[in-house]
């Protein structure tokens, strides 16, 4: 069993933010990178970063995130975060962020839904890509180790303080063990649901569940009104705030909002300003080689899809996952879940409540990453190791998991990974029947046609949609 103080899952922005703070702090992280390294600038292109460029305070930030996100926004959270949107920017670009600029050498700011005033920045549809690659080569400046041989499978409490994690090494078939003093959960959301698994299976959210956390913020699903029909294939909305228009099909404009209400219509990019169309390449390549259509002759059909997810473990502003504990004669009390930590998808931090503004994702991504990290590195020096019985009950838990898997009768992976997405469909119009088929769903099991141990892909499908399955049974409870 190995030991590390601070353990970070995750792959994108928010992960590898937390990893840089941690390092800054004096704590040198291992990053478990379930995807791979690279995989995080893979993340679908949905916005740029938002900041106050142009203004003199950040207040108009915070009151255009607040009036879109009602009431389930937490305001002590908002304003921070909003607050530290242009000294984030700059500090990307200390790091060597090449950003979009106007005339004059300001970084150029799109208007964007939600937004009183432009303030949507970046690279144009490669923010995510660039903004992943700048955090990666931070990491490896400061020698922060990253390993994607490991499966997250579950956390190891004794009296809701962290004591390790237990994983699969992919390449032996084996079942390992880090006893640490903290993890911070900062995976990709769990939009897989609504579409490939691969494309959000929501690791941090399934490893809170295992903690024996209760997930917020499910019940606000945010779909993205650039979805192209039939394809899965989302396009970041600074498209608009450069000559984009959503269109009826009968050539009326309309706007985001309308497009949302799942009204026929397309994207027109015909017009986009000569200047932008170097800045949305990758968009253009996308659309061509999977659709064959050219976006400066067609116009791209709509359909609004899940593109993103904002829900998971609640956290304060630091990043400490929280539980609520009830004392006799008083009302609830907020406690921490002591050494749990979460950021970006993998927290419901308060930042983006019923609606999340554009830019405001990568913003709260890099954001609540420092915040865990930073905090992660200035209490685990002053921690002690611990839960060794635990770690190895939940080891022989988890072989019983896996062998439950492999001798067991079920559906396909495939056929599985469907039979969700029609339940979450479901969900939309009878909670009790979509809990209900999702009950059987996960009652029926998965068949492997693959028993080996060795890098047994079949085998980490399965579970992490067993793990998709218990997020989907929280999503649709916490409706």
């Amino acid at each position: 069993m190995e030991s590390r103080e601070v353990v970070i899952i995750g792959s994108g922005p928010a992960a590898l933010r937390a990893a840089i703070a941690c390092s800054e702090g004096g704590v040198s992280p291992l990053v478990i990178d379930e995807l791979g390294i690279g995989s995080g600038s893979g993340a679908a292109p949905i916005a740029g970063l938002a900041a106050s460029i142009d203004e003199l305070n950040s207040q108009s930030h915070m009151e255009d995130t607040l009036a879109a996100g009602g009431e389930s926004c937490n305001e002590t959270t908002v304003s921070r975060t909003c607050n530290e949107g242009v000294s984030t920017l700059a500090e990307l670009e200390r790091w060597g962020l090449n950003l979009r600029r106007r005339e004059g050498g300001l970084p150029h700011a799109s208007p964007a839904p939600g937004h009183q005033v432009p303030r949507l920045t970046g690279c144009g549809d490669s923010t995510v890509r660039e903004v992943t690659r700048i955090l990666e080569e931070q990491a490896i400046k400061r020698g922060i180790q990253r390993n994607a041989d490991y499966l997250p499978l579950s956390i190891v409490s004794d009296n809701n303080q962290v004591r390790g994690l237990v994983t699969l090494n992919i390449p032996t078939g084996e079942i390992e063990t880090f006893q640490t003093k903290a993890i911070i959960l900062a995976t990709d959301g769990h939009q897989g649901l609504w579409s490939n698994p691969s494309e959000g299976s929501g690791t941090g959210s399934v490893l809170a569940l295992s903690a024996g956390l209760e997930l917020r913020g499910m019940e606000n699903t945010p779909r993205h009104p650039l979805t192209i029909r039939d394809s899965g294939i989302h396009i970041p909305i600074d498209v608009l705030g450069s000559g984009g228009r959503i269109r009826r099909e009968n050539g009326d404009d309309i706007g985001p909002e309308e497009a949302l209400e799942g009204e026929p219509c397309v994207l027109d990019l015909r017009g986009m300003e000569p200047e932008a169309k170097a800045w949305f390449s990758q968009t253009s390549s996308r659309v061509r080689d999977r659709l064959g259509l050219d976006i400066t002759r067609d116009v791209i059909p709509l359909s609004p899809g899940v593109a993103y997810t904002t829900g998971g473990a609640p956290c304060d502003h630091e990043g400490r996952v929280t539980f609520e504990e009830q004392k006799t004669g008083d009302s609830p009390a907020n406690m921490w879940h002591t050494g749990l930590y979460a950021a970006g998808r993998s927290a419901n931090t308060g930042m983006h409540g019923n609606s999340p503004l554009p830019g405001n994702i990568m913003l709260d991504d890099l954001v609540s990453g420092k915040a865990a990290g930073s905090h992660a590195a200035s209490w685990v020096p002053n921690a002690k190791f611990g839960g060794a019985d635990e770690i190895e009950q939940a080891v022989k838990e988890e072989s019983e998991r896996i062998t439950a898997i492999r001798e067991g009768e079920g559906t396909t992976a495939g056929n599985f990974a469907a039979q969700l997405s029609s339940a979450m469909s479901t969900g939309a119009s009878s909670k009790q029947s979509a809990l209900t088929e999702i009950h059987k769903i996960k009652e029926s099991g998965i068949r492997l046609t693959d028993n080996s141990k060795v890098m047994n892909t079949e085998m980490v499908e399965a579970l992490r949609l067993q793990g998709l399955a218990s997020v989907a049974e929280a999503i649709i409870s916490s409706g």
